[in-house]
């Protein structure tokens, strides 16, 4: 093998890495200020810290060569299982959900790791198995690989990086070549679900039940007669299917199946979630219900995003930050913070970036000639791309508040560290089918 030297590296995705790494670190130092000049934490020194050290993991596992990942990734997988379970036992609790295990001010959250260690071995699974993913087992299985990680996740609880599972599944499943009809089933529960779950949530503390649908949603005795109904159905049209083998009894009981299971969803999730994510689901939705409250953030956030303008207010004069009027400021609502500061010119730079790194990322993983090698890198685009699309929605007011930070510019080093293992894997691909053509 040739000896690996920095020409061989991705131009692109190192120069892109670190610019939006100094970026974010800029604007975390510009969080930490007050409206009189005064540095009340030192958020920014950890994240230079934890930059440092990254960027030194990026290099080393960039050299590293990406095929014997596929070798230790169900060991990966079993050890953030192992993880995860210990993190509920014995973690610590922040914001609400027990994430993070660690002594002091020292920690990791495993559920940012697990990312990783899911994508690799989700496609090591889909990889082997083949055109049989077409198979309604092997999907299955697939999906239950990507599952278990998720709940227990949601069980500490942390809905917004659970969340985060269901695009890496979705994307990893799609280029592995699964049907699509599987891949709209999953998707289409997911969105009716939150539908339900959002309108049963403002109806009971937004609007009065006057409107037919609440009424509907609200009866236990029609919604059990319905899901009997739908029940029935779906037996039907399996008998039908199993005796006739006629294609229209499967899209029955694609419809049925979908319902019912939406329906079961629904009233999980209404029992399992905390007041303060449903709040988060009333607040997107009219946020003026409660501003001095649980839509503050929101308020505040979207106030921060249109007072920046075209040019921005300048670096380190913002008001909404520097006011402390956004909580959470160096990490769920960092891009609020360079949208007031940089306005809609700096919003434009790092959108740029994320798209130079999204692009150049997924042209590397199709390029390599190793089909494991295609579904890892299309799950670790697909995972930074639904962290920029969720937070920055987030930031402007299109998307719920989830927690889901900004990959490499909110603060936090297991975010941080996550973000650049994932492009470390990709880098190493480059690295090494440019080695081997050489």
């Amino acid at each position: 093998m040739k000896k690996i030297q920095l020409k061989y590296f991705d131009f692109f995705l190192v120069v892109t890495n670190i610019i939006l790494i100094f970026i974010g670190i800029l604007f975390i130092y510009s969080s930490n200020i007050t409206s009189v000049g005064v540095v009340f934490s030192k958020e920014y020194l950890k994240q230079i810290l934890w930059a440092i050290s990254g960027l030194g993991i990026f290099f080393l596992l960039s050299l590293y060569p990406y095929e014997r990942l596929k070798t230790i990734s169900a060991y990966l997988y079993l050890l953030s299982i192992l993880l995860l379970i210990l993190t509920l036992i014995i973690g610590k609790e922040v914001n609400g959900a027990r994430s993070w295990i660690g002594f002091s001010d020292i920690g990791i959250q495993p559920s940012e790791f697990t990312k990783i260690a899911v994508i690799l071995f989700l496609s090591s699974y889909i990889s082997n198995t083949g055109e049989k993913i077409r198979e309604i087992k092997h999907f299955l299985i697939a999906l239950a690989i990507t599952g278990i990680p998720a709940m227990l996740i949601l069980l500490q609880p942390d809905f917004g990086t659970a969340l985060v599972y269901l695009p890496v599944f979705l994307f990893v499943a799609f280029v592995g070549g699964s049907r699509i009809d599987h891949i709209l089933f999953i998707l289409l529960t997911i969105i009716l679900t939150g539908t339900l779950v959002s309108i049963s949530a403002f109806k009971d503390i937004v609007v009065s039940n006057t409107h037919f649908l609440f009424h509907f949603l609200d009866d236990s005795e029609v919604m059990f007669y319905v899901a009997l109904s739908l029940l029935l159905v779906l037996l039907l049209a399996i008998i039908g299917y199993l005796f006739l083998k006629r294609k229209y009894f499967y899209w029955v009981i694609y419809s049925a199946g979908l319902f019912l299971l939406s329906m079961g969803a629904t009233k999980l999730a209404l029992r399992i979630m905390k007041n303060y994510q449903i709040m988060r689901l009333i607040i997107f939705l009219k946020p003026e219900i409660d501003p001095r409250g649980s839509g503050w953030n929101i308020i505040q956030s979207v106030t921060a995003v249109g007072s920046g303008g075209f040019w921005g207010k300048g670096f380190l004069h913002g008001t909404q930050s520097h006011y402390r009027y956004l909580p959470q400021q160096s990490t769920d609502f960092i891009f609020s913070i360079l949208a007031e500061e940089w306005g809609f010119i700096g919003c434009v730079l790092v959108l740029t970036l994320f798209s130079i790194l999204l692009i150049r990322g997924l042209f590397v993983a199709y390029k390599t000639k190793d089909t494991w090698a295609t579904l890892v890198g299309s799950g670790i685009i697909g995972m930074i791309f639904f962290h920029v699309i969720i937070n920055i929605g987030m930031a402007i007011g299109v998307m719920p508040i989830t927690g889901i930070p900004l990959f490499f510019l909110s603060y936090g080093g297991s975010s941080l560290w996550t973000g650049l293992i994932g492009m470390a894997i990709i880098n190493s691909m480059h690295i090494h089918q440019k080695i081997t053509t050489v």
